[in-house]
């Protein structure tokens, strides 16, 4: 392969990738657009329990997550790709975790298997299927000692935490209004 191709190569995982990171962070920031942005508007997702279109999977999904949990991360973990000119397939693993309101955690371990295309030079999913391989959870004690504890809910309270556009990775630039220790 020359080098050319092999950058190509590169520059077209790389793509598919952010694509990947693209649909996390719309799903975990309940972020319509952003999430959206991961398909094709003539994308099929099937969800299991949802089989249908990404904007009707975007009304599916978000109001479930806004309503019963607090917090949510889509953790992308290994992912293999094969390209195939304008197509790719890919198998990512996932690890969800849901921080349910009545305070109990939900862990996922799940694949999304899907089929990409670039158009027009965006790389989105055309077809996606999630695959559930196991699910468990957890009360919602913390195991943390006292001093940890504090600073964990002191962090999880503190400016700028949201689900939405108002998040503080958002901003740009990125500043920090006032310092928080003695030194």
């Amino acid at each position: 392969m020359d080098h050319q191709a092999a950058l190509q190569q590169l520059l077209d995982r790389q793509a598919i990738q952010d694509c990947l990171l693209r649909y996390t962070r719309g799903v975990d920031r309940l972020d319509r657009e952003l999430l959206l942005s991961a398909y094709h508007a003539d994308a099929i997702d099937d969800h299991g329990a949802f089989v249908g279109a990404p904007a009707a999977f975007a009304d599916w999904a978000l109001p479930h997550h806004r309503e019963h949990q607090r917090s949510t991360h889509h953790l992308i973990l290994n992912h293999s790709c094969e390209l195939d000119g304008d197509s790719a397939h890919s198998e990512t693993y996932c690890l969800y975790v849901g921080v349910n309101r009545g305070g109990s955690i939900d862990l996922i371990g799940n694949r999304y298997i899907d089929r990409l295309e670039r158009r027009a030079a965006r790389w989105a999913i055309l077809r996606r299927v999630c695959v559930v391989e196991w699910a468990s959870s957890l009360s919602g004690e913390s195991a943390l000692e006292p001093n940890m504890r504090a600073a964990v809910a002191a962090l999880m309270a503190g400016a700028g935490v949201s689900r939405d556009r108002a998040d503080l990775s958002y901003r740009r630039p990125l500043e920090i209004e006032k310092p928080r220790t003695d030194r």
